[in-house]
């Protein structure tokens, strides 16, 4: 009877389950607003009168707060200082903001006379792309900061238990929610209006404020539970205690420098390959224009089914170094083959797209648990907006390096219609040359694993 009183609700596997499908919902929407005016770039520009560069300039608005304002990293701060439901409600509340002007901007200032307060221009850009801009920047810093609020819930609620799966569940159904705006923006569009994808997201993402704000209630009882536990046995809870102290170890941690030093070089060969990789296997490897995308966009649907699965292995078996290991010697394989000139079929393509998505699966798994395994919960919030920080910049520099050598360097002839055909042979080495970097570090993690003793070789769920 005394074991039953003192069960906390993320003891319950329905219960902690429940709350992750809560928060899971919230990012699923965030998902789907980020990707979803991307298939709409040239109904804007048709219907809005948007250029090449108003996209690019749009589209970088993401990021842009993140990197040049350092916004990821105070909402790591904000997260181990003042909780996970206080910065989880001000994330979606900014998410909501964000992609409210957004669909301001683009219904109400759409057209090259529109006006806001008597300005029709701001650094060159029409009033109405550059409020798009200013939304999707506000919304990339909640998408952001929600996105490492809700790994540190998913480390909160599932610590001992099914960590590792419960992170490869919610990568999963955020999965599906791009998906969803990549499969239902053009249909909506034509149906409707080019704003009503957009409007859908808004009022998923308000959904997913007032699911946000159920699970809070939630949390706040789990809290409570915690505190009694702490105080029957006589140890301080320390879920939620925070000192700006904590940064400088964090920092002085080998751990962090290895798993963000891992993610950057793992990812940069991952989605900046993934521009690139349509017009790579239409020129290459013959592949028809119409489903070379769906191809480049298998490894993110391999990802959906595989990063639950490794996970799951990962919580009873552990390995999550090795794991690491064994993924990154993967993409070795995938971009070296890549790089051949003399490999043309487009059977090979496929194949090594489908061992990507495999890769793919098997890092991410093993590498978002370890980071809960190297770091207290009170530094997790920190510790993962600087390992995403790091990993923006590699995202943000890559493919402008790649952008640059196929211009200078990769030019080969062109084709009927005046478009330039590029030799990818020297991008590929550059991803293949980043990929042996990312095993390097794997295997460093290792050794760091069993010098400091990480324990990321053991299993997550515990007898």
């Amino acid at each position: 009877m005394t074991e039953r009183l003192n069960r906390k609700l993320n003891d319950s596997k329905a219960v902690r389950w429940g709350a992750l499908g809560i928060v899971a919902f919230t990012m699923m929407a965030a998902y789907y607003v980020n990707d979803v005016v991307a298939p709409l770039k040239s109904m804007l520009e048709a219907d809005l009168g948007w250029t090449s560069s108003d996209f690019g300039f749009y589209t970088g608005g993401y990021s842009f707060l993140n990197v040049f304002f350092l916004m990821l990293i105070w909402g790591g701060l904000i997260l181990d200082r003042f909780g996970i439901r206080f910065t989880g409600r001000l994330a979606t509340i900014l998410m909501v903001g964000g992609t409210a002007l957004e669909y301001y901007a683009m219904t109400a200032l759409a057209g090259t006379d529109a006006a806001f307060l008597g300005c029709k221009e701001v650094f060159g850009y029409k009033i109405g792309v550059f409020m798009a801009f200013a939304g999707y920047s506000i919304f990339g810093v909640g998408a952001e900061v929600a996105g490492i609020t809700v790994t540190k819930i998913i480390a909160k609620w599932f610590q001992g238990k099914e960590l590792a799966t419960a992170m490869g569940v919610q990568v999963a159904l955020a999965r599906i929610g791009s998906q969803a705006g990549y499969a239902v923006a053009i249909p909506l569009a034509r149906s409707f209006e080019i704003t009503t994808p957009v409007l859908l997201g808004l009022v998923l993402l308000l959904g997913g404020l007032i699911a946000f704000f159920i699970f809070a209630v939630m949390d706040k009882k789990l809290d409570r539970q915690m505190e009694a536990e702490a105080a029957s046995t006589g140890q301080a809870d320390e879920s939620e205690k925070f000192s700006f102290k904590d940064v400088k170890n964090i920092l002085c941690n080998p751990g962090f420098w290895l798993i963000a030093l891992l993610c950057v070089l793992f990812y940069s060969c991952v989605f900046p390959f993934q521009k690139f990789a349509s017009e790579f296997m239409i020129i290459k490897y013959g592949i028809n224009e119409n489903v070379a995308g769906t191809f480049a966009g298998l490894p993110a649907l391999g990802a959906l089914f595989l990063t639950p699965i490794f996970g799951g292995y990962i919580d009873k078996h552990g390995k999550a170094a090795s794991i690491m290991f064994l993924g990154s010697a993967m993409l070795i394989g995938v971009h070296f083959l890549y790089a051949l000139p003399g490999v043309s079929y487009w059977l090979v393509a496929i194949v090594l797209m489908i061992i990507l998505g495999i890769a793919f699966s098997l890092v991410p798994s093993a590498m978002w648990p370890a980071v809960a395994k190297i770091f207290p919960v009170s530094q997790l919030g920190t510790a993962y907006a600087l390992i995403f920080f790091i990993q923006n910049i590699g995202l943000w520099g890559i493919p402008t390096l790649i952008g640059k050598v196929l211009d200078v360097y990769c030019i080969v002839g062109q084709d009927e219609s005046g478009a330039n055909i590029y030799d990818y042979t020297l991008p590929m080495c550059i991803f293949t040359g980043i990929a042996c970097l990312s095993l390097f570090v794997a295997f460093l993690l290792k050794r760091a694993d069993r010098k400091y003793g990480y324990q990321l070789e053991e299993p997550n769920l515990r007898s």
